[in-house]
């Protein structure tokens, strides 16, 4: 079979230089009207520069991690768009090339000069709001501090008991009720330990536990389903002796092993103890939607299932601007008993090419009637496209509801901000790249009218590269 490689994507565009920031400004409108209920702030995360010194980096997870800030207030807007100001960022401005290994690459020079050397902390994969600052996550170390409204970086925040060595996931899921975290890291010796954090509303951390993984595997994402935390831990194994020695990327390490399965792990998410362990069909997954515990006590889940790992080929040819790799991930639910393990439940909910499902913040880990989700257009050729279209997914009626952006635009992940005096109703927010004009947008949609008009379109200064996760603070 030929594979047609796209020469020369819309979507390239985004990614072909490093990002430019901007301060704190007031952005005007395109079309519509700021509602006067949206008052709160969307933070984005996601690679800002893929290369440096003319050369690139070996997988889109590997670029510099700059954070998108867009605070609205009495129908007004002001963004500021900033690069995380990490130990290795720094060095690798000051001299102009890069330095430092990564999730797809080694470090340069020689072996001698790479033996012993660290991964850069790239802070590129999500971010969560508290209180007094806002953390910028990524999943092999600590998070960065910032300034919830300049973003100037403070520095690594260790929430008050988590150990340097400790990863801090860019997943977290935070209860409506109680505001109380929940996270996890994946550390590698001998074993893979999965490390699981319970933290209060302002991230101090109130009690973690360790669990051994069956083989060196890769956890990205969790889902909390009433009173329990579940992992889906997939066949991946790592061999880590290269990795170790500066010989292979932590990328290039990971096989597909579909003989293992995949390892389903469910802890009480009070006391974080295990609950039950148990083995199911190989798949892998980035991304859970959200999860709930049914009237018989099952706990019910969504997630994007992956049939293999070519998702992550597919991913490091983003960073190249032409992909060839198929990898459609489709959303699917399943239901188990939490104390057996038992898969009750598989079902394939749309067959659309999709990924990154949300909830709205007041309903994570209870039922709730939709999840919002990144989805390719329904002619997108996929091994050459990113994501075209944001959708919602109705449970009642089974049906897909689609924001038609138009020709050449790709928006990021959909983020719910709730509106304050209904938080089960409010706005789905979107930062929206546009191919042909080479600008990027923030566009607002009614949650009740994602297929209509936006409510409005808003000019950013500059180019805001696709990005991974986001959050909205109230």
């Amino acid at each position: 079979m030929t594979v047609t490689i796209a020469k020369s994507a819309s979507w390239a565009k985004v990614i072909a230089k490093p990002a430019t920031e901007f301060p704190l400004t007031q952005i005007s409108t395109i079309s519509g009207t700021i509602p006067e209920n949206l008052k709160g702030s969307l933070y984005r995360n996601g690679p800002g520069r893929l290369e440096r010194g003319g050369i690139q980096v070996g997988h889109w997870f590997d670029g510099d991690g700059a954070i998108l800030a867009v605070h609205f207030a009495e129908g007004q807007a002001r963004a500021t768009y900033r690069y995380v100001q990490t130990k290795g960022y720094l060095e690798e401005e000051r001299a102009d090339k890069l330095i430092y290994g990564n999730y797809g690459m080694t470090a340069t020079g020689s072996w001698w000069q790479r033996f012993g050397k660290a991964s850069k902390n790239v802070a590129n994969t999500s971010v969560i709001a508290l209180s007094d600052k806002l953390l910028t996550l990524w999943e092999g170390g600590l998070p960065h501090a910032l300034d919830l409204e300049t973003l100037e970086t403070y520095g690594l925040e260790n929430l008050e008991g988590l150990e340097n060595h400790l990863p801090y996931s860019a997943h977290p899921k935070r209860d409506p009720k109680t505001g109380e975290i929940f996270n996890f890291g994946v550390s590698y010796g001998k074993n893979a330990t999965l490390n699981i954090y319970r933290s209060d509303r302002n991230g101090k951390l109130i009690k973690k536990s360790q669990t051994n993984l069956q083989g060196l595997s890769m956890v990205h994402d969790f889902v909390m389903a009433g009173d329990y935390l579940i992992f889906c831990v997939p066949p991946l194994r790592m061999n880590v002796f290269p990795v170790l020695l500066n010989l292979q990327s932590y990328s290039e390490s990971l096989q597909w092993k579909p003989q293992e399965g995949t390892e389903i792990l469910v802890f009480n998410r009070h006391n974080l103890e295990l609950v039950s362990r148990s083995k199911a069909e190989p798949w892998f997954q980035w991304h859970f939607g959200n999860g709930y515990s049914d009237r018989d006590g099952n706990l019910v889940f969504d997630l994007v299932c992956y049939p293999d790992f070519a998702t992550n080929q597919y991913l490091k040819e983003v960073a190249s601007g032409k992909t060839k790799t198929v990898a459609k991930g489709t959303l699917w639910q399943m239901r188990l008993n939490p104390t057996t393990g038992e898969f009750l439940e598989s079902s394939q909910l749309c067959d659309r090419g999709c990924d990154f499902p949300s909830v709205a913040p007041s309903q994570v880990g209870q039922n709730s009637r939709y999840t919002y989700l990144s989805v390719h257009r329904p002619n997108a050729v996929i091994n050459q496209e990113i994501f075209g279209a944001i959708a919602r997914y109705d449970y009642q009626t089974h049906t897909l509801t689609e924001a038609n952006l138009g020709t050449n635009r790709y928006p990021m992940e959909p983020i719910f901000a709730p509106d304050l005096s209904n938080p089960d109703t409010g706005w789905v927010i979107t930062v929206v790249f546009d191919g042909d004009r080479e600008c990027s947008e923030v566009w607002v949609f009614d949650s009740d009218r994602i297929d209509g008009e936006p409510v409005c379109r808003l000019s950013l200064p500059s180019i805001v590269p696709m990005g991974f996760h986001g959050t909205w603070r109230s």
